[in-house]
């Protein structure tokens, strides 16, 4: 498909952290079909019950299914659109670029956001090379020599950065 994709948009991934904590990631981020009641969104499930999430609402049961609160957004953003758009990717870019120039605090903090989309890349690398791996939990750095020629970009003559 002629999409601008480079991964698949179907995958799953398993990831283990201390304390037997496991996050279990089902994507389906292309696909229309309203898998979760609510197309393209994250169920998360806890001890106590489950939220789910998407562009337009989160609805939080507990263990039985009853629901214990919920909120629908007015947004309308894109929901399978490559790049998101809509009036709440304007919004997180604004606050994003108030951020830079000091004018507000940022509503998502951008370590979080480095350990979220850290978790995508090493699904992504697991998938490419064909197995799991150990990452140190302390740096993020992955514990496989195959995955690690990975992790990187090739970069235009003049503009590698020097760390």
């Amino acid at each position: 498909m002629e999409d601008g994709w480079e991964m698949y948009d179907t995958m799953e991934a398993t990831f283990n952290f201390p304390e037997e904590k496991v996050i279990q990631w089902d994507g389906k981020s292309r696909n229309g079909y309203d898998t979760y009641g609510g197309g393209r969104g994250t169920i998360i499930y806890g001890s106590n019950g489950a939220v789910f999430i998407d562009r337009e609402k989160y609805v939080l049961t507990d263990r039985s299914g009853n629901v214990v609160r919920e909120r629908n957004s007015a947004s309308n953003e894109a929901g399978t659109a490559l790049g998101g758009g809509g009036d709440m990717s304007t919004t997180h870019m604004m606050n994003f670029f108030d951020a830079v120039r000091g004018k507000q605090k940022l509503n998502a903090p951008i370590d979080d956001a480095n350990v979220s989309m850290a978790m995508v890349h090493y699904a992504n690398i697991a998938y490419r090379i064909g197995k799991g791996f150990e990452i140190d939990e302390n740096t993020g750095r992955m514990y496989n020599r195959d995955a690690m020629k990975l992790w990187g970009r090739e970069y235009a003559n003049g503009w590698k950065p020097e760390v």
